[in-house]
């Protein structure tokens, strides 16, 4: 098999139990193609990351310059569609259900049960990235701060990522 259809077949599935959002899979996606093909390094992938998050738009959407990044525009249009095409029909179903039995005490417990189950998936997607950049003190230090700040207060996160970027030109990390 190709390597842009493995990493299809590989997002495919992915995408199907994406719950709470691509980011969620992250460390997954890091295993497949860091770790276990080594179609991009560590850094290509938190960079990528990081790039994709700072510019607008659906933020989804990182995992097309994953693509890019390992298989070219195959590659692209391979992890694009197997992200995407779970995921747009699961929304069809689960909004046409939930516009009809949103009430139920099935709905309600599907929401209770998925919604520890995704920050939990976030958690460790944020883990991984935190481990892969190969930051020194500082950088986590700096990682644990904008935390804090983001769970603690109403601050724009637009002003964390400034301060980010003036840390990174400064030196300071």
């Amino acid at each position: 098999m190709s390597d842009w259809l493995a990493l299809f077949w590989h997002f495919l599935l992915l995408g199907s139990v994406a719950v709470g959002g691509v980011s969620t899979v992250m460390p997954d996606m890091y295993r497949y193609v860091v770790d276990e093909n080594a179609m991009i390094t560590a850094r290509e992938f938190s960079d990528a990351y990081a790039l994709a998050q700072a510019a607008p738009g659906p933020n989804a959407l990182w995992v097309t310059l994953l693509g890019l990044l390992a298989q070219g525009w195959a590659g692209a249009l391979a992890t694009t569609l197997g992200i995407l095409i779970p995921a747009t029909a699961f929304s069809l179903i689960a909004s046409r259900l939930h516009a009809r039995h949103a009430d139920t005490p099935l709905a309600l417990a599907v929401r209770r049960g998925l919604a520890p189950v995704a920050l939990g998936f976030m958690l460790a997607s944020g883990w991984l990235l935190l481990r892969s950049i190969e930051q020194d003190w500082r950088g986590y230090a700096l990682a644990l701060v904008s935390l804090a700040i983001a769970a603690g207060t109403r601050l724009n996160p637009l002003w964390l990522m400034a301060a980010g970027a003036l840390a990174g030109i400064a030196g300071w990390i």
